[in-house]
């Protein structure tokens, strides 16, 4: 129905242009917020990711230490290493646990280090990076390296055996 003046009718237009105007701020505003949105709802995301794989990885690690220190016989907390000799069955287990570690250090090396790591990654991979120094600071882990890094992957062997070259090269 028109009204006399034709106000329903120019009211009903304003509306709509109304309407449409809003659409296109709505568009213009709401599609990038709603992208800046979801890449920092990404980014937050993958950096739980990245901690929750790092507190994995110190979990296991934690586990780690403890059976050493079952098996403190073997004397693997002292840099030096066992003061004595080791019988057979001593010799065995503690190959054992350097596979047990090499295997920790390989799936850090491949869960956590990139060749372009951002602060937080980096951060990560230092502290393993300090465990492996660690260890190959010890002859006995660095001798048993060969045997143990057979069949592992390829960048981590190169890698671990970096540390020990420079090691070896260290005053």
């Amino acid at each position: 129905m028109v009204s006399r003046d034709g106000t329903a009718q120019a009211a009903g237009v304003n509306l709509l242009q109304m309407l449409e105007m809003l659409s296109y701020l709505v568009t213009i505003v709401g599609l990038p917020l709603a992208i800046f949105t979801f890449v920092m709802e990404q980014r937050k995301e993958r950096r739980n990711e990245e901690e929750e794989i790092f507190q994995r990885l110190s979990d296991e690690y934690r586990e780690f230490l403890k059976l050493v220190l079952e098996n403190s016989d073997l004397h693997l907390l002292r840099r030096e290493g066992s003061p004595r000799e080791l019988t057979p069955e001593q010799q065995e287990r503690r190959l054992a646990i350097f596979g047990i570690l090499i295997s920790l250090f390989e799936r850090a090396y491949l869960l956590v280090y990139e060749e372009n790591m951002d602060k937080q990654t980096r951060r990560l991979w230092r502290s393993w990076e300090d465990y492996m120094r660690e260890w190959v600071r010890r002859a006995d882990f660095r001798d048993a390296l060969p045997q143990l890094l057979e069949g592992e992957d390829e960048d981590f062997t190169h890698h671990i055996s970096e540390l020990v070259a420079e090691d070896e090269a260290a005053p």
